[in-house]
């Protein structure tokens, strides 16, 4: 538990901070002065009173009729007074401000997002919103890749490709001049550049990946799958040609629900085999599944 004096001296500083904060919640309309005293009418006014008061005011203080150079900034002064009592929606959000000026962060965006709101083009503020996110998203894939690859390089696995490198190197003869921390130093950094590292779940990242490139290249992309499915509608289902290699393994593979990576990693006399069953049809896909169901019980 803290000691009393820090609680105390904690209170003190958490209420100063407090009080600079909520101020500003209704400042940020009228600056330290209040609206309503600026047009000089009270807080219950109508629209009409607060109208008839602005003009008499502006007459009174405009830059043009008073030569006086204090009367400027109070002008400006009172014409922000009034552009924000004029309007119905934004005296409301001041009312509520000064009878709330402890939700201060609601008021404040209540605020910002009825003076500056509209003014956004929001295809900047998508732009942005895009730019930020890709920028967050390659430095966090970034950030995974080199944990994972500097986890990689602790394994004993790692450590016995290092020796295999060196040794590789220097004809099967180790260097003992050199010490194995410093051997080690020498083929990691040596393996580094000459090896790829690609670990499953933390890939280095690539900028054609990122959520803001992908949605700039959607047209191409969704052009390109239409196009896609174009060609294998006409050369499949009207022309009724035979599938291709590349197709029938597409086909393949999906009908066993198998992952991409996984694909890649069978033995291409088994690709073979598999993509001559044709197991697209459903007929050929169960008689397949049923073997391997029999399989798998005579191995028990």
């Amino acid at each position: 538990m803290a000691p009393p004096t820090v609680i105390r001296w904690y209170a003190i500083t958490s209420a100063i901070v407090l009080l600079l904060v909520i101020s500003p919640s209704v400042a940020i309309y009228c600056d330290e002065d209040d609206c309503y005293d600026l047009l000089g009418v009270s807080q219950t006014a109508n629209s009409s009173e607060i109208k008839k008061a602005y003009y008499k005011l502006s007459l009174k203080y405009h830059p043009d009729k008073n030569p006086d150079p204090d009367s400027r900034k109070l002008f400006v002064k009172i014409a922000n007074a009034y552009e924000i009592l004029k309007d119905e929606a934004t005296r409301e959000q001041y009312d509520y401000a000064i009878a709330h000026p402890e939700e201060v962060f609601y008021n404040a965006a209540r605020y910002y997002h009825a003076y500056y709101g509209h003014k956004t083009d929001p295809r900047a503020v998508l732009v942005g919103l895009l730019l930020i996110f890709s920028g967050f998203q390659y430095l966090n894939q970034w950030t995974r890749y080199n944990q994972a690859v500097a986890m990689v390089k602790k394994t004993p696995a790692y450590r016995n490709k290092l020796r295999a490198l060196e040794l590789e190197r220097s004809g099967g003869i180790p260097n003992k001049k050199k010490s194995n921390k410093q051997m080690d130093k020498k083929t990691g950094e040596d393996l580094s550049k000459e090896l790829d590292l690609q670990i499953k779940g933390a890939e280095k990242p690539s900028v054609w990946e990122l959520i803001g490139v992908r949605l700039i290249l959607l047209p191409y992309t969704i052009g390109k799958l239409l196009l896609w499915w174009g060609r294998w509608y006409w050369r499949y289902n009207v022309k009724k040609a035979s599938y291709a290699w590349e197709d029938a393994s597409y086909l393949t593979q999906k009908s066993l629900r198998v992952p991409h990576d996984a694909w890649m990693n069978i033995d291409e006399s088994r690709k073979e085999d598999l993509v001559k069953r044709c197991l697209w049809e459903k007929s050929n896909l169960e008689s397949y599944l049923a073997e391997m169901r029999k399989e798998s019980k005579r191995r028990r």
